[in-house]
């Protein structure tokens, strides 16, 4: 199995090389960065191991990048778990904690290389929904609250925010507010604006007409064209570019669209609906994100609530979802065992329904047995090692020695009052 290990850190790669080379079955090579690693990938690789914190290009990145042609599993400190979750988002299914042992790498590359075999050997069948509680087949008070407000929300036509973390189901969200409206018998359009680069986001949106640039040798309509009477749904619109934002304002003001190199606008009847994991507020603060806009998309908000808080759903969904996964691999029918179960309701799932989704899936195919037990679900190396205030201490410790326990400078960065800082050194015992 021909691996690609992609780290900067010359001290982990170096190691990781002889770690791995102790296993025959393994075919290591190691690139530096992720723009060193692209131009040698081949169809002889199986799998990248990569980091995320990365030089010229994060791992994040890189994962765009790759598109799906490959495996990948990545690796974090808690730093960049964040980051971790986001990778979820593309389609990755581990990524370990740093520190870890070499025997939790292997087992991660064991499980992905199975995965990957079960998959080739799985008949063609009909694409399915990923997992039935798109459809808010499981339910929770935390739930029920953001789906009323939606609910109410959609029997209007005005904008509406979803907020929330990566992975919550805003795009389900958006597509239940536009079911329930009246445009349902019109189109429902959705795009990502992470995923999109940022000079194809203006043509994407608003359309060309041939000759506008180079490549455009036939017209093409745009986004809001292709919405007319419907919905339009506006996924991640924090990453939406600074310079498209006052365009976009001015169609929800005007009513009315202009396609690249077209002098003449068109009349456009449709609904906004975005949504956002960033802080909109902290965009507009650092001059990222138009104040006029946001109030503009802002009209109704909706906030989502994490899985964490939604813990009724839990063993619903992944029940949903093993019941998919065992008929579209052709398994027999599989169940939690009482301790899998209670590992799923313990599990803080940082990266939401996707995660939960994903982990599924994956014990589905990797369980031996007709009743998956908790060491089937691979959570261990997921798990956040250190406590709260451990992470703590080690923060507050870092910068009162890159500051020289200057605590004027040190609460400043900190964010919190000089007296709390005192007390947080005594309670830590920091004292230099």
């Amino acid at each position: 199995m021909k691996i690609a290990i992609v780290e900067d850190d010359i001290n982990m790669r170096k190691s990781l090389e002889i770690a791995m080379g102790d296993y025959d079955e393994f075919e290591i090579v190691a690139f530096k960065s992720a723009k060193d690693a692209l131009p040698k990938l081949d169809d002889s690789f199986e799998l990248i191991v990569t980091d995320i914190n990365m030089p010229g290009m994060d791992g994040i990145e890189f994962i765009k990048v790759l598109d799906g042609k490959y495996e990948v599993i990545i690796m974090t400190g808690n730093a960049t778990l964040q980051k971790a979750i986001d990778s979820i988002q593309l389609g990755v299914k581990d990524f370990l904690l740093k520190p870890f042992e070499i025997e939790t790498l292997v087992e991660a590359i064991k499980r992905s290389h199975k995965v990957q075999e079960v998959v080739k050997k799985a008949p063609a069948k009909k694409a399915k929904k990923q997992c039935s509680s798109s459809s808010f087949a499981a339910n929770s008070p935390a739930l029920d609250k953001a789906v009323s407000m939606a609910g109410k929300a959609a029997k209007t036509d005005a904008s509406i925010l979803l907020t929330g973390e990566s992975g919550v189901g805003k795009e389900v969200f958006a597509k239940y507010i536009h079911e329930s409206s009246p445009r349902v018998k019109k189109p429902f359009v959705a795009i990502n604006m992470a995923a999109i680069p940022e000079n194809l986001i203006e043509s994407e949106l608003f359309g060309f007409e041939k000759g506008a640039f180079t490549d455009a040798i036939t017209a093409k309509p745009g986004l809001f064209e292709l919405a007319e009477g419907g919905t339009l749904f506006l996924d991640e619109i924090g990453e939406m570019p600074y310079a498209v934002q006052a365009k976009l304002l001015r169609v929800l003001q005007e009513r009315e669209v202009q396609r690249l190199g077209s002098q003449k606008p068109l009349k456009i009847n449709v609904r906004i609906v975005s949504a956002t994991n960033a802080n909109l507020h902290k965009h507009i603060d650092d001059n990222e994100f138009r104040e006029d806009l946001y109030y503009r998309l802002n009209t109704i908000p909706v906030a989502i609530p994490p899985l964490r808080q939604r813990t009724e759903e839990i063993l619903d969904i992944a029940n949903n979802v093993l019941a998919e996964n065992c008929e579209k691999y052709g398994f027999k029918t599989k169940s939690f065992d009482a301790d899998a179960q209670e590992a799923l309701l313990s599990y803080r799932w940082p990266g939401n329904i996707r995660e939960l989704v994903s982990v599924v899936e994956r014990a589905t195919i990797l369980s031996e047995g007709d009743a998956i037990s908790p060491d089937e679900l691979f959570l261990d190396s997921r798990q956040q090692q250190k406590s709260i205030k451990d992470m703590e201490r080690e923060l507050i410790e870092e910068v009162l020695n890159s500051y020289e326990m200057d605590l004027k400078k040190s609460s400043e960065i900190l964010g919190m009052s000089m007296s709390n800082l005192e007390k947080k050194i005594q309670t830590y015992n920091l004292k230099g």
